[in-house]
């Protein structure tokens, strides 16, 4: 009952932060601090009246800054037998296969392609440290750390400033309401390392005593809102969400509905629920450290099988690649962009080579991160960008009115509208 408590309250708190009421300072603290207040607020509801009286297990914690067995920091490694290493070796394979998609995957949600970020990735020297960290780890026998799914998003939804636009409808007219959409992402190491911090403050004495009195109840809850809040932005959820919606409700500018043929959806969601249904049956056996295996299985798939039923325009829409190219640029970019960019308007495609297009679209970083505040500017860069070579050859143009549709709905959201006649 104090999970499913803790569940609602924390969901009230999000839709509260997604809506207009109250006020904006109001709904961006219950937003921001909604679920750690719930769990604050639920701690201490258990412990009063007649709930006083209910035996609930709480979490358990030892002495402060000792391990939880009854031994010393430092692993006697040296001790093991020479047998003991060599049948520990295929588990270690699994666990480094293990931590490498985990953090890799977590490192991409957290980049994703809805935060305009500035800053650069840096994939190679987060598994750098991550194998320095996951080795000091091992010498003192505790947790190895690594990424977290799906709460590493977390962290950077919470650093997004927003702002409210008026909602335009395709026409460029005003339909009457607003919008809440990402204007820059807050990129720094303040918070990381106060995060950590408070990490090593709740091994002290005085913090351990107050996790201690935290039902497992409410932990369970804590880890029902993560799943839920997760579950609403996951790419299976949302085109289900849009098998299921009435075609007549379903807005035009929805990518899905760029998909003539609908049974193409179908597939790809029975793909991908097969994917998961056999993840998560090995995470109930004895095998389940193996799960990333199944996953690295679906890599093939992609690449090899699913091309030769699916168009390409088909998977640049079903399988977008999560982070943006500005990200993915130091690992070689996303997938198959070596051969071909789709720009996709309405329903018009056009492919050009990647190659032209990335001389073409050189030094704007602003467009390739979302960060153009300037319609007018936005509108002449792409108006002198939108000519370009295709794979064949031959010469596409790419005039302002035919980039309109894709324009005010992804970049030019603020209420200006863009006049197709202005020379760039």
């Amino acid at each position: 009952m104090v999970a499913l408590l803790v569940l609602m309250t924390a969901f009230i708190c999000g839709v509260v932060g997604n809506s207009s009421l109250l006020q904006r300072h109001v709904r961006k603290f219950v937003e921001d601090y909604g679920t750690p207040l719930t769990v604050v607020f639920f701690t201490g509801f258990v412990h009063i009246g007649r709930m006083s009286g209910v035996d609930l297990q709480t979490l358990p914690t030892s002495r402060p800054f000792f391990p939880t067995l009854d031994r010393g920091w430092f692993v006697q490694f040296w001790e093991i037998e020479v047998g003991d290493v060599f049948i520990a070796m295929p588990f270690a394979v699994l666990l480094t296969i293990l931590f490498y998609f985990d953090h890799n995957v977590s490192s991409l949600i957290a980049q994703g392609t809805e935060f305009p970020l500035r800053k650069p990735a840096g994939f190679h020297w987060d598994i750098f440290l991550l194998g320095l960290t996951t080795g000091v780890a091992g010498l003192l026998g505790i947790p190895f750390p690594n990424g977290l799914i799906p709460q590493a998003p977390f962290h950077t939804n919470s650093l997004c400033v927003t702002r409210q636009v008026s909602d335009e409808s395709e026409t460029g007219e005003a339909k009457g309401h607003t919008t809440r959409v990402i204007d820059h992402v807050v990129e720094q190491r303040v918070s990381n390392l106060a995060q950590g911090l408070l990490t090593l403050g709740t091994m002290t004495g005085p913090l351990l005593v107050v996790l201690h009195l935290i039902p497992q109840g409410v932990l369970a809850g804590l880890f029902f809102i993560m799943g839920v809040q997760a579950l609403e932005g996951n790419g299976i959820t949302l085109k289900i969400l849009y098998l299921c919606r009435d075609r007549h409700l379903t807005s035009p500018s929805d990518p899905l509905s760029r998909i003539n043929r609908k049974q193409a959806i179908y597939f790809f969601v029975a793909v991908e629920l097969l994917g998961f249904g056999a993840t998560f049956a090995i995470t109930q056996t004895i095998a389940a450290i193996g799960f990333p295996i199944i996953i690295l299985l679906l890599v093939p798939v992609r690449t090899f099988l699913l091309p030769r039923y699916f168009t390409q325009d088909e998977l640049s829409i079903l399988d977008a690649p999560t982070a943006s190219p500005f990200t993915m640029e130091s690992v070689g970019g996303n997938f198959e962009e070596g051969q071909s960019i789709s720009l996709v308007s309405g329903d018009m495609g056009i492919n050009a080579n990647s190659a032209h297009v990335s001389d073409t679209f050189e030094n704007n970083d602003s467009i390739e991160r979302g960060e153009a505040r300037n319609p007018p500017q936005l509108a002449k860069d792409l108006h002198r960008r939108a000519s370009f070579r295709s794979d064949a050859g031959a010469d596409n143009s790419v005039s302002i009115e035919m980039l309109r549709p894709t324009l005010s709905g992804h970049m030019l959201r603020d209420g200006r509208d863009i006049d197709p006649s202005r020379k760039a």
